[in-house]
């Protein structure tokens, strides 16, 4: 018996208010599968409040119960949900069998998207990454420079999702769709294929500077984790095969994501699992795993180290500072990139969200990507108008990039 690839995801949405929309994905398995779908909800925009993982090693059954929204695209979720889902294929005795992926996804073809305002304002770029994000266009890097006469250059390097971008269609479609927001402002826009030179400049680099001597607090406050606020328990008694993981921690946007993100990057695979978050905003979860060998991880060295990376992760997922570059500020967000080269689905979107809500003009952006104690890592470094900082403190802007960024709203 299997189940055909076009039905291995099935999304039953909320009929009430206040109810939860269930995901159902039933498919062949893969070694980081759980960190994949859970990347793609974390991108919809979506927060799983509930969720069961059950595999055999071949075959895996996975439900989220997730908190919709009434702009939710449910369709291309599932669509986009289907294309990391391994693929089987029917023999004559009706046994599904599992194609096994033994080539690597060609990376995205890179994309230079300029375009020249005759004048800045307030929430431009939010509005501008906000039209790329519904195109399903992803944001490589940025660069934003204001001129004297007040003129505003944008430079975005991107991919895009349906890989059209190369057609004449699609680039005419985000055009047209930046000049409704833009308006008059825009002066001119031109989307072309990064040649290689230029797409070489996205790859990491060791920075002139440690950004980890900034100095990002562990002091409690609104936005910040106590560390006392996370237990993370291993227990090698309940299961011949597998270890045991009992998490407890304060709950946050893309804390699934996270988690399955670790535990992928170290080769761990979940046999089983079950997660829910509580009324008080705090997440549980037990999870049942094993090396790649097959084997519950016995080694107390393996089993700090990857606890220590899991209590860093639920701490700290993302790194945000507010801090004096000479006369300026400069707000800083940093992140972790998977081993596979993805970052952080929706990072620059919630930053530009923030800023719009504190009415606070952005001067220039960089984001680039560097490789800091053996781990890449992606880095915004947003200089701030001089002005609109006058209007609030660099706590309070902190904590609602922050919070907006951990879903603390």
């Amino acid at each position: 018996m299997g189940i055909i690839h076009e039905d291995a995801v099935l999304i039953k949405e909320a009929e009430k208010e206040g109810e939860h929309t269930v995901i159902t994905v039933n498919c062949p398995d893969k070694t980081g599968l759980g960190c994949d779908l859970s990347r793609i909800i974390l991108l919809f925009g979506l927060s799983i409040a509930r969720g069961d993982v059950s595999t055999d090693g071949k075959w895996c059954y996975l439900v989220f119960w997730v908190i919709g929204k009434p702009t939710t695209r449910w369709s291309l979720l599932r669509k986009r949900l289907l294309e990391v889902c391994p693929t089987c294929i029917p023999s004559a005795s009706g046994i599904f069998y599992f194609i096994p992926e033994f080539q690597q996804p060609k990376p995205p073809q890179i994309f230079l998207l300029t375009f020249w305002c005759s004048y800045d304002r307030k929430g431009l770029l939010h509005d501008v990454t906000e039209v790329l994000y519904e195109l399903e266009l992803t944001i490589k890097r940025v660069k934003v420079y204001t001129a004297p006469d007040g003129r505003v250059m944008d430079l975005f390097f991107i991919t895009d999702t349906r890989e059209l971008l190369q057609t004449s269609k699609r680039r005419d479609e985000t055009i047209k769709r930046l000049k409704i927001v833009l308006g008059d402002a825009m002066l001119s826009c031109d989307i072309e294929l990064a040649t290689p030179e230029v797409a070489s400049c996205l790859k990491p680099y060791l920075p002139s500077e440690n950004i980890f001597n900034l100095p990002i607090s562990d002091e409690q406050s609104s936005g910040v984790v106590s560390s006392d606020s996370v237990s993370i328990v291993f227990d090698n008694t309940l299961s011949p095969s597998h270890t045991l993981v009992q998490i407890f921690c304060r709950d946050h946007k893309g804390l699934i994501y996270d988690i399955m993100r670790t535990l992928k990057d170290y080769n761990i695979q979940v046999s089983y699992g079950r997660f829910f978050a509580n009324s008080k905003g705090n997440c549980e979860m037990e999870l049942f795993i094993m090396q790649s060998d097959g084997k519950k991880i016995t080694d107390t060295q393996k089993r700090n180290v990857l606890s220590s990376r899991l209590r860093m992760e639920l701490i700290h997922p993302l790194k945000v500072d507010v801090i004096s570059k000479g006369p300026d500020t400069e707000l800083l967000v940093v992140n972790p990139v998977e081993l596979s080269g993805r970052g952080r689905p929706l990072v620059f979107y919630d930053i530009t969200l923030a800023l719009n809500i504190l009415n606070i003009s952005i001067f220039s952006v960089e984001i680039g990507r560097h490789i800091i104690g053996e781990r890449e890592w992606e880095v915004y470094r947003i200089l701030l108008d001089e002005w609109d900082c006058l209007s609030a403190t660099r706590n309070e802007i902190k904590d609602c990039v922050r919070n907006k960024l951990m879903g603390w709203e």
